[in-house]
């Protein structure tokens, strides 16, 4: 799979399928991407250096030179962080190294439409070890051989520049629209469902599962793939879980989910004790790059089947908050759910069992609200 190609065609075509006749009212573009998926580029020629580092690979033999340099604890000490990712391709790239830039995937695509190489936004620059607290990378990363690769870092929502000319003239948006950096996939979910109370807590689930709880207080422990994003004077404190909808779409398609999730009675407990993955390895609320996916003994019924891989991402969601608690966040009071596990009713009965809070759907469930709102912060 060319992922890149792939991510630039998707992006122009939802440029194309913007109604013509809206275009002109385009006033300021912002997009969210998946946490750590990390591109290196050549910064003269725009190419990428190597193929992609995606959201849930991680780097396990880069591991000890990140905790040798890195704070203990501390979100980058996580095989699948993306400071892991830079430094293997920093060790396993041989040609020059003068002109690599490092670009999270929303960078990449914004790039695309401002042209100005090498912008970030704090939320996605965290997991190369950005601190969102002083608004700057720490002295011991600028040490390191590679910082010339780190991006220059904004706040998510702060215009870039405006669209390139050769974008504008292609798809027919105005010559002062604006372009914004972005943020992460789970941070857009969070301020689309606009959950501004310490305590109320945003669960996306899209591919993966994604928890941030509002918190009054910053906490990060990489031995749990947790750790705070900066939301203006308070904390969003969470993690994403490798388990989630991308598991569902590999067992079933989207009309078997509808037909049997209706048959399921959510008030039951299920027997079935699963760890839903789509491939070895899990970030949180356990970091291990081994872990295995579990997902037998498989009942004949699929009705009972389903049940158990529902009820075993609520019971991993639970945990999720759980951990937070522990680690000194404010408390969970109530969920509001994004992302297209959202619209699953039976799957809400579920969690709010298996939570033992009340879980609601937002009334935006969908992340590009999320950077709808940063754009429209970028252009007033």
């Amino acid at each position: 799979m060319d992922w890149i190609q792939s991510w630039k065609d998707t992006l122009f075509l939802l440029l194309d399928d913007v109604p013509a006749s809206l275009r002109p009212a385009v006033a300021s573009v912002a997009i969210d991407g998946t946490s750590a998926t990390t591109i290196i580029m050549d910064s003269t020629s725009g190419r990428p250096l190597s193929r992609p580092f995606l959201y849930n690979e991680s780097c396990p033999s880069a591991l000890p030179l990140v905790k040798s340099i890195a704070p203990a604890k501390h979100t980058v000490c996580s095989g699948s962080s993306t400071l892991c990712k830079l430094v293997s391709w920093w060790n396993s790239y041989d040609s020059s190294k003068e002109s690599a830039v490092l670009l999270h995937q929303a960078d990449w695509l914004l790039w695309l439409l401002h042209g100005k190489l090498g912008v970030s936004d704090y939320n996605n620059a965290l997991k190369v070890g950005y601190d969102p607290e002083t608004d700057s990378y720490p002295s011991w990363l600028l040490s390191q051989p590679y910082s010339h690769l780190l991006p220059s870092v904004q706040a998510p929502g702060t215009k870039i520049g405006c669209i390139k000319e050769d974008i504008r003239t292609q798809f027919g948006y105005p010559k002062d629209c604006v372009i914004c950096t972005g943020t992460t996939d789970s941070i857009a979910a969070f301020l689309a469902a606009r959950a501004t109370q310490p305590g109320k807590a945003v669960t996306s689930l899209g591919s993966t599962l994604a928890i941030k709880l509002l918190s009054t207080r910053r906490v990060e422990d990489a031995r749990f793939g947790v750790y705070s994003h900066r939301l203006d004077d308070k904390w969003l404190v969470g993690g994403a879980s490798n388990t989630g909808g991308a598991v569902l779409r590999q067992l079933f398609t989207d009309e078997q989910l509808a037909k049997l999730s209706e048959q399921i009675n959510p008030l039951e407990a299920s027997p079935l004790d699963y760890y839903p993955l789509q491939a070895v390895g899990e970030r949180f609320p356990v970091a291990d790059p081994n872990m295995e996916p579990r997902l037998h003994p498989r009942p004949e019924n699929d009705v009972e089947y389903l049940h158990g891989i529902l009820e075993s991402i609520a019971s991993i969601e639970a945990k999720g908050y759980k951990l937070l608690k522990d680690l000194g966040a404010t408390p969970v009071e109530e969920v509001i759910t994004s992302g297209g596990g959202s619209k699953n009713e039976k799957w809400i009965k579920i969690r709010e069992r298996v939570l033992g809070l009340p879980v609601c759907r937002a009334d935006q469930t969908e992340a590009a609200y999320g950077a709808a709102l940063l754009a429209i912060k970028g252009s007033s």
